[in-house]
């Protein structure tokens, strides 16, 4: 469950990457998360990587946050699921206007955190 929840971690930083790089990229592909299909898939990811977050703190390097962190994600996921797809697309309309100095600032923040999950779930080096 650990290596999933790497795995997905790395997927959040890398798509925060791409946002980072190229916002309208990431704006594109937030469009084709605005149908009832799309949404259940957002909904999926989050709720898998907050499963895998819960069930692979205990050998983290800080279970207690990766616990918390693991918590809301998954409730996030469950919220996913009942946001629908006007509201989805009032958020998307709503987040592509604030600019592209504020789209690549949540995509850095995407970056932050996926990085942060990758480094906490990783065992600590020996040669510290």
């Amino acid at each position: 469950m650990k290596r999933l929840a790497v795995i997905l971690s790395a997927c959040v930083a890398i798509v925060g990457a791409v946002g980072v790089i190229r916002p309208e990229a990431l704006l594109d592909a937030a469009r084709h998360f605005q149908t009832p299909a799309g949404l259940y898939a957002a909904a999926a990811f989050r709720i898998i990587l907050g499963g895998a977050l819960l069930l692979s703190a205990r050998t983290s390097r800080v279970p207690r946050a990766i616990r918390i962190l693991g918590a809301v994600v998954l409730v996030g996921g469950f919220v996913t699921l009942f946001i629908g797809p006007e509201r989805a697309r009032a958020i998307v309309d709503w987040w592509s206007s604030q600019g592209p100095f504020v789209m690549r600032a949540w995509a850095g923040f995407a970056v932050a955190f996926g990085c942060v999950l990758v480094w906490a779930l990783l065992p600590k080096s020996s040669a510290a």
